[in-house]
């Protein structure tokens, strides 16, 4: 079982920001910027790449709170970042897909704050 799955079946702890039956949140124990949260599907999905038709409204979902959560977090009006790493070259680190929620501060092209 990965660490993600862990985490949705309460197992490892995590600061959760929100959670429904389909989609949990957290903030990253790792963040590159003020706001890092990860959106994750409660369903086991390893990468991008083992999406199926029948996951596009799961995925939808999880861009969806990403605007949500950005409302909570007093980022949406200026601006933050949304990102999905896939496989190893794209630096995906847990096989579990994941939605980065980065913000905060002004991001530079390669994700870091501005400082």
């Amino acid at each position: 079982m990965c660490i993600f799955c862990k985490i949705i079946n309460k197992e490892i702890p995590a600061e959760i920001v929100f959670e429904d039956k389909d989609v949990l949140a957290f903030k990253d124990i790792h963040p590159i910027a003020p706001i890092h949260i990860l959106i994750i599907p409660k369903k086991h999905i390893d990468s991008i790449n083992d999406l199926e038709e029948r996951d596009i409204e799961l995925v939808g979902k999880m861009i969806f709170r990403a605007k949500e959560i950005a409302k909570s977090f007093d980022i949406f009006e200026k601006g933050y970042k949304l990102l999905i790493r896939t496989g190893e070259w794209g630096g995906q680190e847990v096989p579990h897909i994941h939605l980065h929620l980065i913000g905060g501060a002004k991001l530079s092209e390669d994700i870091r704050p501005i400082i």
